[in-house]
C-alpha cells in the first residue's frame, strides 16, 4: 500500500469519526431521539473519543455527551458510571477554550439531576480545576465554569460549602464586574444558589463585596441580568436581620421599587421576594419600606400580574401587617385590603388563596379598626367559604380558620358578621356570637337592628351544649332583651301561641 493511500484511510478515517460525533451532537438535540441512542451504546463509542487526537473530535464528543446528559437523570448517571469524569477534568486544564465550554457543559449536564450526581462530580475533582476556569481569558469559558459551579451549589449546603471551599466566590464576584452581560448572569445566579442555604454560606458570599456589585446592577437593562441579581440578595437578605440589613445598606431603596412596574414577569416577582425577606425581620425594617414607598408600590405590582407572580407580594403585605398596628394600618391606607381581597376571590391555586387569607388574617387580627377594614372588604364570607369548601387543600382550610379567628376576635362591625350567623360551623360560630354579646349590650341602635334583621331569631336556633362557651354568649346577648321578645323568637314559639289560641275558652 503506498504512502498516499495510507494518508487516504486516516483521512476516511478521520472524515467517519468527525461525521460520528456531530451527528450525534445532532441527534441528541431531539428528545425523540435520546432512547435509541442511549440503546445502541453510545456512550461507550463517545468515550474514546474525548481523548481523540483532533481537537474538534474531542469538542464535539463532549458536546454529545453534554445533551445527553442534560436530558435526564439516567444518562447523566451513564456518564458517572461510565468513568467518563475522570477523564474530562483532565483535559478541562489541558486543553483549548473550546473543549473547556464543552467539558464544562458535560459537568453541569451531570451535575443538574441530584445531589448524588453532583456529588459525584466533587469527588473526582473537578471542583478545583472548575474554579481555575474561572481565571481563563475567554469569557464563555468562565460561564460555562460558573454555570456548572452554580447546578453543584444549588442541591444543598454541603455541596455549597464545597464551591465555597474551592474559593469559587472571590472569582465569581469578579465576573459579576465583567463587560459581557451572559457572564454576569450566571455568575450572579452562582452566588444565589451558593447563599441560599444558609447564614454562613451568605455571608461568605457578603465577605467579599458582593453586595454592592449587585446592588449597582438593579437598574441593569438586561431584564434576565436583573432576575438574577435580585434572586441573589434576596436569598442573602432571608437568613438574618443583619445581613437583611446589609443589602438595605447597599442603597436598594426606592431603586428596587423601579422593579416592581418591570415588564419582565420574573423581574416583578424577585423583586417582590426581595422586599419581602427584608419586611419579615423588624418592624425598623418593615418601616423603612413604608416610608420609601415600597407598600403602595408592592399593591400596584399585585394588582398588575396574575397567579405566581402575586405570591411574594401577597406575604410581603401580611409580614409588614404583622409587626405592629401602625404596619397594619399603612398597608389599609395603601389599599392593601381591596387587592388582597381580588387575590382571594381571583385566584384559581389554593396555595395563592392561603396567602392572601394569611396576610388578611395578620392586618385584621390588631384591633376593631383593622377587622372593620377586612369585613367592609366583603372577606369575612368568602374565608368562611372556603375554609367549608370540601375542594379546599388542607392548607388553605388551616390558613381561613385562623385568619377568620383572628379577624371575628377584633370585630365589632355587626352588618358584617351577621351574615355570617346563618352559614358557619359551630368551631367559627363561638367567635361570631361572642362579638355580639360584647357589641349589643352598649349599643341601643345595635340591638333593635338585631331583632329586625333576623339575628335574634338565628341566635335563638343555635344549638349549643350547657355550660359551653357559646352558651354563655348566648345568654349574654338574651339578656340584652324582654324576656317575652326573646320568647317570641325562639323556636316552637308561634307553634305554642298556635296552641294557646285552640285551647283558649272566649269569654262570652
Amino acid at each position: 500500500m503506498s504512502q498516499r493511500q495510507v494518508l487516504q484511510v486516516f483521512e476516511q478515517y478521520q472524515r467517519a469519526r468527525t461525521q460520528f460525533v456531530q451527528t450525534v451532537a445532532e441527534l441528541a438535540t431531539r428528545p425523540q431521539n435520546i432512547e435509541t441512542l442511549q440503546n445502541a451504546g453510545v456512550m461507550a463509542l463517545l468515550r474514546p473519543l474525548l481523548l481523540d487526537v483532533v481537537p474538534n473530535i474531542q469538542q464535539t464528543a463532549a458536546l454529545a455527551l453534554g445533551r445527553l446528559a442534560n436530558y435526564n437523570d439516567d444518562l447523566a448517571e451513564a456518564v458517572v458510571k461510565g468513568d467518563i469524569l475522570p477523564q474530562l477534568v483532565y483535559s478541562l486544564a489541558e486543553q483549548n477554550r473550546f473543549y473547556k465550554k464543552a467539558a464544562a457543559f458535560v459537568l453541569r449536564a451531570v451535575g443538574k439531576h441530584s445531589p448524588q450526581l453532583a456529588q459525584a462530580i466533587v469527588d473526582c475533582g473537578a471542583l478545583d480545576t472548575l474554579v481555575i476556569c474561572l481565571e481563563d481569558f475567554d469569557p464563555g469559558v468562565k460561564e460555562a465554569a460558573s454555570w456548572a459551579l452554580g447546578y453543584i451549589a444549588r442541591h444543598n449546603a454541603e455541596l455549597s460549602q464545597a464551591v465555597v471551599d474551592a474559593g469559587a466566590i472571590p472569582l465569581l464576584v469578579l465576573c459579576i464586574q465583567e463587560p459581557e452581560i451572559a457572564l454576569r448572569r450566571i455568575a450572579a445566579s452562582a452566588l444565589s444558589d451558593i447563599s441560599k442555604h444558609s447564614p454562613e454560606l451568605a455571608q461568605t458570599v457578603v465577605d467579599v463585596g458582593a453586595i454592592a456589585h449587585l446592588a449597582q446592577m438593579i437598574l441593569n437593562p438586561d431584564a434576565k441580568l436583573k432576575r438574577q441579581v435580585l434572586s441573589a440578595l434576596s436569598q442573602i437578605a432571608k437568613h438574618s436581620v443583619d445581613l437583611a440589613e446589609m443589602v438595605v445598606e447597599a442603597e436598594i431603596f426606592p431603586v428596587v421599587l423601579t422593579c416592581l412596574k418591570d415588564s419582565d414577569e420574573y423581574v416583578k416577582k424577585n423583586a417582590a421576594t426581595l422586599i419581602r425577606e427584608i419586611a419579615r425581620h423588624t418592624p425598623e425594617l418593615s418601616q423603612l419600606i413604608v416610608n420609601a414607598g415600597g407598600v403602595a408600590a408592592v399593591i400596584d405590582c399585585i394588582g398588575s400580574c396574575k397567579g405566581n407572580v402575586r405570591l411574594p407580594g401577597i406575604m410581603m403585605l401580611g409580614y409588614v401587617a404583622a409587626h405592629s398596628e401602625n404596619l397594619a394600618m399603612a398597608v389599609i391606607i395603601s389599599k392593601g385590603v381591596p387587592q388582597l381581597a381580588v387575590c382571594l376571590s381571583e385566584e384559581p391555586e389554593d396555595h395563592i388563596k392561603a396567602a392572601a387569607a394569611w396576610s388578611l388574617g395578620q392586618i385584621g387580627r390588631h384591633t376593631p379598626e383593622h377587622a372593620r377594614a377586612v369585613a367592609v372588604a366583603n372577606v369575612l364570607p368568602v374565608l368562611l367559604s372556603l375554609y367549608m369548601a370540601s375542594e379546599s387543600s388542607e392548607d388553605l382550610q388551616v390558613k381561613t380558620k385562623k385568619a377568620l379567628k383572628n379577624i371575628l376576635q377584633k370585630c365589632t362591625h355587626l352588618p358584617a358578621l351577621e351574615p355570617l350567623l346563618h352559614d358557619a360551623p359551630p368551631n367559627i360560630l363561638k367567635h361570631i356570637v361572642g362579638q355580639f354579646s360584647k357589641v349589643l349590650p352598649h349599643d341601643s341602635k345595635a340591638r333593635r337592628l338585631f331583632v329586625t334583621s333576623g339575628g335574634l331569631k338565628k341566635v335563638q336556633e343555635i344549638k349549643a351544649e350547657t355550660g359551653s362557651l357559646l352558651q354563655e354568649y348566648i345568654n349574654t346577648i338574651n339578656n340584652c332583651y324582654p324576656e317575652e321578645i326573646v320568647r317570641y323568637y325562639s323556636p316552637g314559639y308561634s307553634e305554642a301561641l298556635l296552641e294557646r289560641i285552640e285551647n283558649y275558652q272566649p269569654i262570652l
